[in-house]
């Protein structure tokens, strides 16, 4: 039953699979509680650029795409912050120009490039040995960052003015979260890819929102789904022959339906035990 564990690849699968789905699970919940879901799109298009040129170049490509996401995250914020412009309008900008700019350098690459689609759909099998320590490694600094500066990042996203007046900086927070969300990014693209990478950062706390009553819990939902969804995914793309990246995705979507579906029923039946009581 468990034979796919004996295989290198697979091994790799889950436990990068693991790292990025603790941090994209708890960073979610900060951009869906901002209402801000629309960033993981615009971060990981526009990372296409520093794959791209990492690929040209001969550079390896995670490292050249993470700085290249950083710079467009600090780029997105100055203009969402200081250009007067909205954050979707922001993003939108960002995202339309980094995937060009990929577009444009892809142009000069001649021959076929296998590694970039695994980038562009995710592929597990494109998951190597030096993925994997980056990917640890990377998740293993923005758990650090998010453990000491939870509270701080916490309070801006509730209560900016309120946070300013304390004595905190809103300014920095914001602009950590928004560096820390375009790492994540990065480091998830080999896994689901650049097309799919931004619903692995929400669908998790969309369905973690529909049964929490608290933050904590909302939290600590949203990084348990996201580890499960990622299992599920895995091995399920194993046994059906799929896309890894695809199937991670569609189990996602399932799970939200099914607790959609199960939300509205409790709902229903805590309505009808209402009335009943009432009469």
């Amino acid at each position: 039953m468990f034979e796919f564990l004996d295989y290198p690849f697979m091994l790799r699968a889950f436990f990068a699979g693991t790292a990025v789905a603790i941090i994209l699970g708890w960073l979610g919940t900060f951009v869906v509680t901002r209402k801000i879901s629309f960033i993981g799109d615009g971060l990981a298009h526009a990372s296409l650029a520093g794959i791209a040129l990492a690929i040209l170049a001969g550079l390896a490509p995670l490292p050249t795409a993470l700085i290249i996401a950083v710079l467009i995250a600090i780029i997105i914020y100055f203009l969402e912050k200081k250009a007067n412009i909205s954050g979707d309008m922001a993003i939108a900008l960002m995202f339309t120009t980094g995937l060009a700019i990929g577009i444009i350098l892809l142009h000069y690459y001649q021959g076929y490039q296998p590694e970039l689609i695994s980038y562009l759909f995710g592929n597990i099998l494109s998951i190597s040995v030096y993925d994997l320590k980056f990917i640890l490694v990377a998740s293993l600094i923005i758990i650090i960052t998010l453990s000491l500066f939870y509270r701080q990042i916490l309070f801006v996203t509730f209560d900016p003015i309120g946070a300013h007046l304390s004595g905190l900086k809103p300014w920095f927070y914001d602009l950590l979260l928004y560096v820390m969300t375009a790492v994540a990014i990065i480091l998830s693209i080999k896994l689901v890819g650049i097309i799919l990478v931004s619903a692995l950062l929400v669908t998790p706390s969309a369905i973690s929102r529909l049964f929490a009553n608290s933050y904590k819990h909302f939290t600590i939902g949203a990084i348990l789904l996201a580890v499960i969804i990622v299992f599920v995914g895995l091995v399920a793309s194993y046994y059906l022959d799929w896309p890894s990246g695809a199937t991670i995705i569609l189990v996602g979507t399932l799970f939200f339906v099914l607790a959609s579906i199960a939300k509205s029923l409790i709902s229903s039946a805590c309505k009808s035990s209402a009335k009943l009581k009432n009469n």
